[in-house]
């Protein structure tokens, strides 16, 4: 039990670092512009407690050589506008003047992306230097860079889905088409936008000009009638979109099944005391669903089939949902011969891949959203397995969660390796969110494999040539590849890199999940379920 408390509470406490962004001096300068930071206008724009940030750890560990950029320059996040749930993108200015990196570009992408998916209206709260120059090969060009931001302003616009933009600092170059492809756009006094500055503008073309007179808030206001709202100052902008917001209109619901919440019958923080990640002590997923399920009630599918993962339906928050989740406790199951065996647990066999596969494709038929617990170690190998037609099995499991067209939501518990991980609805296969505990391992293999299996291809490499590696050597360099290995598998470098939305409390489990279905509902849309050519 102490030992996940105190990893959550390392977590919190790495979270409030990043959260003070480019730190005391950075929020000092902003202030003396008379400017609010990116944290405090969204605290003045949601609903009291309301804000549930994505992407917190996006860039954690890079651009170290630049300074590092916290939380990659931009806060994102659902919160609630008179109840109303929208999405905020907020250029973080405290962070080299709010500029474009890599990650930056990549992170309002995915923000953007998640509220297409699942048609959440959106306010972009810009103040920003533009891209970040001398990391611009890698900004600039790409599907998943810079100009993808603007690509999806139309495109989200064309499905009907509002955006709202409040230019509070600088807009410059290529974004300034951000906020202008928006619904409704703000602008407070003393900002700009402009396509080029008063030094680029001179330079280019010989003309001297204020940047108020050239991209001010006036200007914009009266002469290009490019603002829809001129403001004097943040908090006036900031309680014009909330009056702007309380005025929309609602759309159709989605057909997913909600009933009045009720809370688990067992206790939350009891998971502390449950989840052991150490393979001589496995732990019974069912004891964790039963702390994350409405009234800690579960109608298990097939319970005595296929036992290493578990399927069922249930309710998160008042949603129907079905849940596919790995079990760590081993399990005896009986082959088609009549003999017995023992299943590891977080090992998927053949008959939980069939039984998944099948479960997985009934709640697409009747309209019930997707929920995946990870704890795998990866599909069971050896000839037994490959008799049985493992191959086969987790094709079809593939197929249908990639196939599927309810919203699909992944939490990730503990391992996530291999080809389980796609399996199990991993990044790959379109979830609508992936959260992690801090507990979470995510790569190929777990670090004690890798390090194994690529000491034992150099020490054949190396026979080949005549050479050996003594004792010490194999110990150095298994060291050397689990420590790379483990740090790779870290959540928080998956977070990083966006493969993981947020890292959550364990106890924080149900909550998390109910603010994803919340958003999911938003979206009424739902395609027609098929999987192509399944091998029986």
């Amino acid at each position: 039990m102490r030992f996940l408390a105190d990893l959550m509470s390392r977590v919190r406490n790495e979270d409030e670092k990043i959260c003070e962004g480019g730190g005391a001096k950075a929020i000092e300068n902003q202030h003396g512009k008379g400017r609010l930071t990116a944290r405090e206008r969204i605290e003045l724009l949601v609903d009291p407690k309301s804000f549930f940030e994505l992407g917190v750890y996006a860039a954690h560990g890079m651009y170290e050589e630049w300074g590092g950029a916290p939380a990659a320059g931009v806060i994102t996040g659902m919160g609630r506008i008179h109840t109303r749930m929208v999405m905020i993108i907020a250029n973080d200015a405290t962070v080299k003047a709010g500029a474009f990196f890599p990650m930056t570009a990549k992170k309002v992408i995915r923000a953007q992306n998640i509220a297409i998916e699942n048609r959440i209206p959106t306010i972009y709260l810009v103040d920003s230097a533009g891209v970040f120059l001398p990391l611009q090969e890698d900004v600039f060009p790409d599907t998943d860079d810079f100009g993808r931001v603007f690509r999806n302003n139309a495109v989200m616009s064309a499905m009907g889905i509002p955006q709202t933009a409040a230019i509070m600092g600088m807009c410059v170059a290529g974004g300034g088409y951000l906020p202008v492809m928006c619904d409704h756009v703000l602008m407070t006094d003393g900002s700009g936008l402009f396509l080029a500055g008063p030094a680029l503008v001179q330079a280019a073309i010989g003309q001297k000009v204020s940047a108020e007179d050239l991209g001010g808030a006036a200007m914009h206001s009266a002469i290009s009638g490019t603002v829809d709202f001129r403001e004097p100052d943040d908090q006036a902008c900031l309680a014009r979109i909330r009056s702007i917001v309380e005025k929309w209109g609602y759309r159709r619901q989605s057909p997913w099944d909600r009933k009045k919440p009720v809370e688990p019958a067992l206790a939350a923080e009891e998971i502390y005391g449950i989840y052991d990640s150490s393979p001589a002590r496995p732990y019974d997923m069912k004891e964790i669903l039963a702390r994350v399920l409405d009234g800690s009630r579960f109608d298990e599918y097939k319970p005595e089939y296929g036992k290493t993962i578990i399927c069922g339906y249930g309710r998160i928050g008042g949603f129907a949902v079905g849940i596919v989740a790995n079990q760590k406790l081993h399990a005896q199951q009986i082959d088609h011969e009549g003999k017995k065996r023992i299943e590891f647990g977080g090992v998927i066999y053949t008959e939980s891949a069939e039984k998944a596969a099948r479960f997985i494709m009934d709640c697409n038929q009747n309209l019930i959203p997707l929920i995946f617990f990870h704890d795998v170690n990866g599909f069971m190998v050896g000839r037994d397995a490959e008799w049985s037609g493992i191959i086969k099995a987790g094709a079809k499991m593939v197929n249908a969660v990639s196939n599927s067209v309810v919203p699909k939501i992944t939490v990730i518990v503990g391992g996530s390796f291999g080809a389980g991980h796609y399996a199990m609805c991993g990044k790959a296969f379109d979830p609508r969110f992936v959260f992690a505990w801090p507990t979470a391992r995510y790569a190929v293999m777990s670090g004690d494999s890798a390090a194994g299996t690529l000491v034992e291809i150099k020490m054949k490499q190396l026979e080949r040539g005549g050479k050996k590696l003594s004792e010490e050597e194999k110990k150095e360099l298994y060291e050397s590849v689990k420590r790379t290995y483990d740090e790779q598998t870290d959540p928080r470098y998956g977070a990083a890199r966006l493969w993981i939305d947020k890292i959550i409390d364990p106890i924080e489990t149900r909550d998390a999940i109910t603010q994803a279905l919340e958003a999911a509902a938003l979206n009424p849309d739902v395609a027609a379920f098929g999987v192509g050519v399944l091998q029986t």
